[in-house]
């Protein structure tokens, strides 16, 4: 499983406020059947594919365009691991669970 974290920062708008921005990202990701957690510094997922998170990261990119914005600025981190599953469940339980010992 493939976690991504995706960011978008629309440049050139009438207003500081990216929240309508954001929104129609968050919109993107569900379209193309991604279950998107936002937080407040970017919008996490889970994906099976690298090319779903490409896909998601272009069209996330391209929807804040096709609202207005002259310049975009979209960071994508990826965390990929093949030796063994890993969800974002998962990562959170493995953090909580170190705290305790």
């Amino acid at each position: 499983m493939i976690i991504a974290e995706i960011a978008v920062v629309p440049i050139g708008t009438k207003t500081p406020s990216v929240s309508k921005y954001v929104s129609k990202a968050v919109a993107e990701l569900k379209r193309l059947g991604l279950r998107p957690e936002l937080t407040a510094m970017g919008t996490i997922f889970e994906a099976e594919e690298m090319s779903v998170v490409l896909k998601a990261f272009e069209a996330v990119h391209e929807s804040v365009f096709e609202q207005g914005a002259e310049r975009v600025v979209t960071t994508l981190k990826i965390d990929e691991r093949r030796d063994k599953e890993g969800t974002i469940k998962q990562k959170l339980q493995s953090v909580a669970q170190s705290r305790n010992r």
